[in-house]
């Protein structure tokens, strides 16, 4: 949790919004104070009037909108004149503080554009869901950036069309037919879309028309780039840009490729696929990484958001937290349901108060005079759905039909009205699908029909917004049937037109609205045909104080998860998302400036380079795309492009160089045979010249009477574990399932680790170390740290070293608790202090190496032990005449084993410590990979 002073705005660089100090210490505590704030602001400025619902109005302006299709009413943004007057430079009038700028990137623009002329356009109001959810948001400055649905090749025609929608405050992206052709209609709705709802992919014969997979996906990530072109043209310091949906998976990256300090959020509006079924994309990989890189994710459900997060780890092999996806330090936020985890509600809603105002308008009321009129003596069955696959409106007909065939009191007493709004006539899918319900449809009221009125009125068109909400007011009975849904916003509308609060709402369980909904309504399996007509007979039949309770806990849902409420808290989540993740960057060490490594390593006279080899020297095993080859990445082998930088390292005898690693003596002498170097084996337990024979560091008093039965037990859960393998070794044993299932494996090594305290190791002097995807147990105090200041000593001794060590570099990918390697070699702590500090970071492994041949057993009786000593501060300092060498001449006979650590003269700027691949590190610096490792050695090796 953040502390108050660390989240006040003032203090994070690029936000020019004053937000109130008084900011609460948590997360959570400030999503409650907001909402009372909300309330509060709600209640002192109530509606005093009803806005006339003949005035078609402007989305972002104040002027009149063209519109052919729905009549909507309300603006899209109150405060327009407050934010313009800010954009002039003036201060608003109720002394508040700016609004931030919102940019709302999706693939339609709120508008549709229609050419009148050469320079001439005509604006109408775009039908979709996502416009009627963020028609009631109006506590940013926003900007709508996206297409116009149309083509415009012209330079004349984009310049007046750009004019013409800065007057609405929307942005236009200029898409020619052959990205539309590839990006929206071929990847977006023939790929995604599909995937999404768990229809599968189609077959490559189906996409003869845009020419596959790759080139669809090639021309989506064209298009994305385009969208990020835009925003980053209209982009301002602070502002946040949120993005939406599967048309702009791309989008985050590009972003932050272009700028890594815009907040951005990405947001999906249809369901996410398990990870078996995402897997089955081409560019799964790529899309999720590409996702990743926004600050925040969002989702309706919980149910999408950990599909999400299995999808990450599962294929891209990240870590899943309850927070979200963590990548090495980079932790993008996934929010859906959880609000007590400190994860967010993120259901889009409805501008509640738009529909209910909408019930006293004139022409509302006419209309719903005349429905009930036309529907005397007949209860009322509504479904209003997009004319689509998901949508079940085939089952949900077939469902009426078995009622009526099971109820035959009822033909005469019920009607259903189905109104389907064409979508995507032009597809040869959808046109069957049209065929296919206008003949259920027939056949059911030539069946059950009579002369004067028949049980289903099916409508292929769209109703406008006024005959629309009367129809909802109307209605007893709504019924949505999706068979997989993002979030059914029909639902919400027509519980908030419910004022006579008799509707009752029969809710497909795989809709998106039924987590939200679902304790007021009645939900069904749409494909239960069976369950369907049974749940029609009891909602008709249900008595009215049932009904009365079932609405209102659906209205209050519906009334307090509003869109502006979502809208808000998905914004006001990304603010803190971002300030958090500049908090933890602060913590996270800096890239090495490999031009300082450099020129220390020239003017030094005696240098030491500690090298780790696992994802250090090795070959890189994890690159993007790259398919997994368990047999081949578990043979680790060195880099082919260090083999001859590696060798003029090794012949400078000016360095030393110390391979240390957990890995066994036969990895390391398979691997670095041929190299003038020292080797240190199961993290420094063992040691050798590569000339000359291993040597133990092990304490007398290291017991490993544990083994056998740890043994067992890593053995049996290797055989349980599919993929999983055990690396049995003389100081530590390793049990490694990073190529198991990922949520499998985690199960696995929790009940291995229960397993282990309460028996194996119960009594054992022994740690357990977890590392991302392994379990290792091995003695206590065996640590990369513990053994350094014995394998010093070693080398002083065996090479005859002539003066002190005066430049360190420690590179390595090393577990957390082997890290204690890097503060070893720090500086900063006092000459008295260091020695006897670095010795207990061992503890109470004291011993030193011996000279002895190993016997028979493996290890080797050290010698006896010598406390350590250390140089008083002035001898550590060599003398303002350069003449350093005096003091070492004297104290280096004095030198016993156990006293690798002082032979160090080493200051601050000549010691690098870095880490590889870790963002989260006790480590002075970061390497990415090791391909910069290699970069690295190659410039050593040139000033070798």
């Amino acid at each position: 949790m953040l502390e108050a002073a660390e989240l006040q705005s003032s203090q994070i660089p690029g936000n020019k919004y004053n937000y109130n100090s008084a900011i609460p210490r948590t997360r959570l505590e400030r999503q409650l104070r907001e909402r009372e704030l909300r309330k509060s602001n709600w209640s002192s400025h109530p509606n005093e009037e009803v806005r006339d619902g003949n005035r078609e109005v402007d989305v972002f302006g104040d002027g009149p909108l063209s519109t052919e299709g729905d009549n909507w009413q309300e603006e899209f943004l109150e405060g327009i004149a407050a934010a313009r007057e800010l954009a002039d430079g003036r201060e608003r009038k109720d002394g508040q503080p700016p609004k931030q700028r919102l940019l709302v990137v999706a693939n339609r623009l709120p508008v549709s554009a229609v050419r009148r002329g050469a320079d001439s356009w005509a604006l109408e109001m775009s039908v979709g869901g996502l416009v009627r959810a963020l028609l009631g948001v109006n506590d940013f400055e926003a900007r709508w950036i996206g297409w116009a649905g149309v083509n415009v090749p012209d330079e004349i025609g984009q310049s007046s069309l750009t004019k013409a929608l800065a007057e609405k405050r929307c942005i236009p992206v200029f898409l020619d037919e052959e990205i539309v052709h590839q990006y929206y209609n071929g990847y977006c709705n023939n790929i995604l879309w599909p995937l999404f709802h768990y229809l599968g992919l189609p077959q490559e014969d189906r996409l003869a028309t845009t020419r596959g997979f790759q080139s669809q996906f090639d021309a989506y990530k064209k298009a994305n780039q385009m969208f990020a072109d835009v925003v980053n043209e209209h982009y301002e310091e602070g502002d946040v840009v949120w993005c939406h949906d599967y048309h702009l998976m791309f989008l985050p990256k590009c972003l932050k490729d272009y700028n890594n300090e815009m907040k951005v959020g990405w947001f999906l509006h249809t369901p996410f696929p398990s990870s078996e079924i995402h897997r089955t994309l081409p560019s799964r990989s790529e899309l999720l990484r590409s996702v990743l890189a926004a600050d925040l994710v969002g989702f309706h459900t919980y149910d999408y958001a950990r599909h999400f997060v299995s999808a990450c780890t599962r294929i891209l092999g990240l870590e899943g937290t309850p927070e979200g996806v963590e990548d090495q330090g980079k932790l993008t936020r996934v929010a859906a349901v959880f609000v007590v985890s400190a994860q967010c509600h993120f259901p889009i809603g409805i501008d509640s108060d738009r529909f209910i105002r909408a019930l006293e308008l004139p022409k509302v009321k006419d209309h719903i005079k005349e429905f009930q009129d036309r529907f005397a003596g007949r209860k009322v069955m509504l479904g209003v759905d997009r004319l689509d696959m998901i949508k079940g409106i085939p089952q949900k007909i077939l469902a009426f039909e078995k009622f009526l065939e099971e109820n035959p009191h009822w033909r005469d007493k019920v009607v259903l009205l189905q109104i389907a709004v064409p979508t995507r006539t032009d597809v040869p899918e959808y046109q069957k699908l049209t065929c296919q319900v206008h003949e259920i449809v027939g056949r059911i009221n030539g069946r059950f029909g009579t002369l004067t009125a028949v049980p289903i009125h099916h409508l292929d068109q769209t109703l406008d917004f006024q005959a629309l909400c009367a129809l909802y007011a109307v209605t007893d009975v709504a019924l949505v049937t999706s068979l997989r849904d993002g979030m059914n916003l029909v639902s919400y509308e027509f519980v908030a037109c419910q004022a006579s609060k008799k509707g009752v709402l029969i809710l497909s369980e795989f809709a998106g609205a039924a987590q939200s909904l679902g304790a007021g309504a009645i939900l069904v399996n749409p494909w239960n045909i069976t369950e369907v007509a049974a749940s029609i007979g009891y909602a008709l039949n249900m008595p009215a104080d049932e009904r009365e309770k079932r609405h209102h806990h659906n209205f209050m849902h519906v009334t307090t998860h509003t869109s502006q409420e979502w809208a808000e808290t998905f914004v006001s989540e990304l603010n803190d998302s971002v300030v958090e993740a500049q908090m933890r960057t602060r913590q996270i060490p800096p890239l090495l400036r490999t031009r300082d490594v450099l020129q220390c390593y020239s003017q030094s006279n005696n240098r030491l380079l500690i090298l780790g080899f696992n994802a250090t020297l090795t070959e890189p095993v994890d690159a993007p795309g790259r398919r997994v080859d368990q047999f081949k990445e578990m043979e680790l082998k060195l880099h082919p492009d260090l083999r001859e930088p590696l060798k003029k390292l090794c012949n400078d005898p000016k360095t030393t160089i110390v391979v240390l690693s957990g890995s066994e003596r036969s990895v390391l002498d398979k691997s670095f045979g041929e190299y003038n170097l020292w080797l240190a084996a199961e993290h420094g337990m063992f040691v050798r010249p590569t000339k000359g024979e291993w040597m133990t560091t092990m304490p007398e008093n290291l017991h490993m009477d544990w083994v056998d039965s740890v043994k067992h037990v890593f053995e049996y859960f290797t055989e349980r574990t599919p993929r999983s393998h055990f690396e049995p070794r003389e100081t530590s044993l390793v049990w490694n399932y990073k190529y198991a299932d990922v949520e499998f494996g985690r199960l696995q090594a929790k009940d291995m680790l229960q397993h282990l305290w309460t028996g194996p190791i119960s009594n054992a002097s022994v740690e357990v170390v977890q590392g991302g995807r392994s379990v290792e147990v091995r003695a206590v105090g065996v640590t990369k740290g513990a053994a350094i200041d014995r394998i010093l000593g070693e080398i002083v001794h065996n090479k005859d070293v002539k003066a002190p060590i005066d430049y360190v570099l420690c590179i390595g990918h090393f577990l957390p608790k082997d890290e204690d390697i890097y503060t070893f070699f720090e500086p900063e702590l006092p000459a008295g202090l260091a020695t006897t500090a670095r010795a207990n970071i061992g503890n109470p492994v004291n011993g030193s190496a011996s000279n002895r041949p190993i016997g028979t057993n493996g290890f080797r009786a050290r010698c006896s032990n010598t406390p350590y000593k250390s140089f008083p501060n002035s001898d550590k300092r060599t003398s303002s005449n350069g003449n350093g060498a005096g003091w070492w001449s004297k104290m280096r006979d004095r030198l016993t084993l156990q006293e690798g650590s002082s032979v160090l003269d080493l200051k601050s700027e000549n010691y690098f410590s870095c880490a590889v691949g870790r963002k989260r590190s006790s480590a002075r610096y970061l390497l990415g990979s090791s391909a910069d490792v290699v970069s690295l050695m190659k410039e050593l090796a040139e000033l070798s």
